[in-house]
């Protein structure tokens, strides 16, 4: 077996992968095809760029997306470090600044001496020691490749949201707090009253949705974590109150009660002068973007910097594929990695690009598969992208309920998952003190 491996993809799982292999010694060569080629929601040359969100969830321990980001810091993970060293305020949330998260990632990468980066679009697939991390937005070419080396692929659409310039805002209408007051208070929020919500309810569900290709209209499904706002209001005039637009946890200074309703706006960056609309990933037509969402007080003459786009995502049949580890079952020195395995989520792709490159690094070196606990956040996503769950296989973020239940009954939910937490962390450490 060569002692040199191969990752194609320099997104967030990709990245995670080569930084694994090379931190254990082993060289390896990155593909990524951008800027010979880029995907319709990319648009930038570094690696790592964010195209969604740039919240990577909840900080503290006692949360889903708190441990797993532990858990995966425990490990050696470079996009954790990143993304501290990148943080804009979010109250309880790592959120980062998108462009100095990725130029970050990049620079590390570039710098690191057994690391080479090749810029070109990749059209068949290694025939061992590579991870493919190539994400949900897989050339076609490449595509079909893993098709035939699988049998099978699933696909789903995903969305994104609006982006708007906190110059034009109207702070006279929005007032600034954490839900709960938790944190820092990093979130403006735009009040409703009923009237305001049941006219801006109306105007979404009958707003123009952008065309999909003929061929798509049936073919792919929208997966239910990253659901278009107008297709969430169409099941019920209250859906978003209780999604969303929830006004539970806030005050609305000016009248001193809880809103009918409200919208969270969050920082897109550093200095402030982005934010993104919480929850609000859209497949309307550009102009109905502005014409509807223009009705959220405090948006009246908003200046939207990017709009929500909808693009179709692919996913393999991990649980009839895949191990563990991440390697193929039927060819073991191939990894996959990242949201094509059935992982959703920032944080979740990166994750599983850690795993897939320690694996194959191990693999290479003559070593055991790393194979974490099930009682550990990254043991259990992994687990279940193998094995899948009771129904139809779809996309999993990290979640407690993929843990296994505690020993002992209790009652209080946040004791319970500080309990959880704190029982992965030290199965955690134990399996990393007895690694050979």
């Amino acid at each position: 077996m060569q002692n040199h491996a191969i990752v194609i993809g320099g997104g967030l799982a990709g990245c995670e992968a080569v930084w694994q292999i090379a931190q254990a010694g082993i060289p390896v060569t990155l593909y990524e095809m951008k800027p010979v080629r880029y995907t319709p929601v990319h648009h930038q040359e570094n690696l790592a760029e964010l195209v969604c969100s740039n919240s990577l969830k909840a900080s503290r321990l006692a949360s889903a997306g708190g441990l797993l980001k532990t858990e995966m810091e425990m490990q050696g993970s470079l996009l954790v470090r990143c993304a501290k060293a990148c943080a804009v305020p979010a109250g309880g949330a790592l959120a980062v600044d998108r462009n100095q998260f990725s130029a970050l990632v990049t620079e590390e990468i570039r710098n690191h001496e057994l690391i080479t980066v090749i810029r070109e679009e990749i059209t068949q697939l290694p025939e061992e020691n590579a991870v493919i991390a190539t994400g949900p937005l897989t050339s076609d070419a490449l595509s079909r490749e893993i098709e035939k080396l699988c049998g099978n692929r699933l696909s789903f659409f995903d969305a994104a949201a609006p982006v708007v310039s906190a110059d034009s805002l109207d702070m006279s209408r929005i007032f600034v707090q954490s839900r709960y007051d938790r944190g820092d208070a990093d979130y403006l929020n735009c009040p409703m009253n009923r009237e305001e919500y049941e006219a801006f309810w109306d105007a979404l569900v009958h707003a123009e949705q952008a065309p999909l290709h003929e061929h798509d209209k049936e073919a792919f499904k929208v997966y239910e974590g990253c659901m278009p706002v107008e297709v969430l209001a169409k099941r019920g005039a209250e859906t978003l109150r209780y999604g969303c637009l929830k006004p539970v946890g806030l005050r609305d200074p000016n009248t001193g009660k809880r809103p009918y309703a409200a919208v969270q706006l969050r920082k897109e960056n550093r200095e402030a002068t982005m934010y993104n609309l919480v929850g609000f990933q859209t497949n309307l037509k550009f102009g109905e973007q502005k014409r509807v969402f223009g009705m959220i007080p405090g948006l009246e003459h908003a200046e939207f910097l990017r709009y929500g786009v909808m693009h179709r995502n692919f996913f393999l049949n991990s649980p009839e594929l895949l191990n563990p580890d991440y390697s193929m079952r039927n060819h073991e020195t191939l990894f996959f990695a990242g949201q094509m395995t059935g992982v959703e989520g920032y944080m979740e792709s990166a994750s599983s690009g850690i795993i897939a490159g320690k694996s194959l690094a191990r693999k290479i070196q003559g070593k055991s598969a790393y194979l974490l606990p099930e009682t550990t956040m990254m043991g259990a996503l992994s687990a279940y992208v193998s094995h899948g769950g009771a129904s139809e296989f779809q996309p999993m973020g990290a979640n407690m309920g993929l843990l296994p239940p505690l020993p002992e009954h209790i009652r209080g939910k946040q004791e319970r998952y500080q309990k959880t937490a704190e029982q992965a962390v030290a199965s955690l450490t134990e399996f990393l003190q007895n690694l050979e």
